[in-house]
């Protein structure tokens, strides 16, 4: 259906004393037909609007508006339904999903628009040139872009679909519109390493500062890959021989382009129990979402909260991780403990949903916390990391709910910021309790 559908108005706004309301389309601006919210972003600047209104009855609104300046039009508008993924990834996480999650999370999403809104990772593989046409002139910047490859046939064999646009040259034409992209690699060992990684760190470097940065994040395999093409996992001693090859190139493109702009994901250090670089090694953490500096902005932030940590009132408190964190967060956690006097008890949940190869903290189920904490004296509260919960829903990936689980192991959950700070924050809520 034509036109954007208002899902509320808000209150004391322009659209509220209008009489515009929720179940209303928005079809035009301007005699602008409108096709999403970016549309809807691009062509509302003006102080003098004329929007055209779509009633559910089927009667149709013109509507004059004059505002001061970019005064909020008041209109909250339904997500858009994203264009669905085509492509089959030898390494898709989706493909690798048990039955029984989230309904949402079988859903593969493939589209420019959440990626320019959202962050969302996109490769690109569905783009036509209408589409890079609207990117370029509605400056839809920055744009998060899976390569994985720039050599074609190795694309497309990695992506799983044929006659598909070089990834190269779509991302030269948006570089020459001077469009920021911020791209990834997925790593698959023996596939996309050794003279691969290196054309492809080589191509996308040229592009540099419009690719403003590119992330290495290593292949993730869960236990539940059955039909589907194998794949050798990042080991220990991989990631340990990975880092001295790339750690030094990283250095020496940032020497070479004047920032920072090859980064290495945490897990690459996690597995090969490696040092991380300092902080500002990460420039301005471009990458942060996709698992590329977390870790040392924790330690870094974790420093600066010690400093301020005061005694107390004793309680005893468990914090529940991943197991990929769990030596940063415990050590910590032993060091808060001596500041403050409380009693920190970190538990690092093995991850039977996916298998023990899938440690990252995101991915543990409620159902796997509730075994890895029975029959444990838990103390005065538990801690739950916001990043495994759906936002919004306080549900996790299992779809188990965080009363069900408080139920479940009879005592007080509390969900926190995955951050030191968060730490202290909840600890404060205990002893106040």
């Amino acid at each position: 259906m034509a036109g954007l559908l208002i899902d509320h108005v808000q209150p004391d706004s322009i659209a509220e004393e209008l009489e515009i309301e929720a179940g209303d389309r928005l079809v035009a601006i301007n005699g602008q037909q409108l096709r999403d919210i970016i549309d809807f972003t691009f062509h509302a600047h003006d102080e003098e609007l004329t929007l055209e209104i779509l009633k559910p009855s089927g009667e149709q609104w013109e509507v004059e508006i004059e505002r001061a300046g970019d005064e909020p039009l008041g209109l909250v508008f339904a997500p858009p339904t994203p264009t669905q993924c085509g492509n089959k990834c030898v390494f898709c996480f989706v493909h690798q999903l048990p039955k029984g999650l989230r309904r949402p999370l079988y859903v593969k999403d493939e589209d420019y628009r959440l990626s320019f809104l959202y962050g969302n990772y996109v490769t690109l593989s569905n783009i036509g040139r209408e589409d890079l046409d609207r990117i370029v002139e509605q400056r839809l910047s920055p744009l998060y872009i899976s390569v994985h490859a720039t050599d074609p046939a190795l694309r497309e064999r990695l992506l799983g679909r044929t006659d598909i646009l070089p990834i190269l040259d779509v991302m030269r034409e948006l570089a020459a519109a001077r469009i920021v992209m911020h791209a990834q690699i997925v790593l698959c060992p023996g596939i996309n390493d050794g003279s691969e990684l290196t054309r492809t760190v080589r191509d996308l470097a040229g592009l540099h500062p419009w690719v403003k940065s590119l992330a290495i994040v290593p292949v993730g395999l869960t236990k539940h890959r059955r039909g589907l093409p194998p794949l050798e996992p990042v080991t220990a001693r991989y990631a340990a021989d990975f880092l001295r090859i790339w750690q030094p190139e990283a250095h020496r493109l940032e020497i070479e382009l004047g920032a920072p702009f090859l980064f290495i994901a945490d897990e690459f250090f996690i597995k090969a129990g490696a040092p991380f670089p300092p902080l500002e090694a990460y420039g301005d953490l471009p990458q942060v979402e996709n698992g590329v500096g977390m870790i040392p902005l924790f330690l870094d932030e974790a420093e600066r909260v010690l400093t301020r940590a005061r005694r107390g009132k004793h309680v005893t408190i468990t914090v529940v991780t991943g197991e990929s964190p769990y030596r940063y967060l415990a050590e910590f956690l032993e060091r808060l403990s001596a500041k403050t006097g409380a009693a920190f008890r970190p538990v690092a949940v093995r991850n039977r949903l996916f298998g023990e190869s899938v440690t990252v903290t995101g991915l543990v189920a409620g159902k796997d916390i509730i075994e890895e904490l029975s029959g444990r004296d838990l103390g005065d509260a538990v801690l739950i990391p916001d990043v495994m919960l759906k936002e919004g829903e306080g549900v996790f990936l299992d779809d188990l709910s965080v009363d069900c689980l408080e139920e479940s192991l009879g005592t007080r959950l509390l969900v926190v910021e995955a951050t030191p700070q968060g730490i202290v924050d909840a600890l404060r809520r205990v002893r106040s309790r």
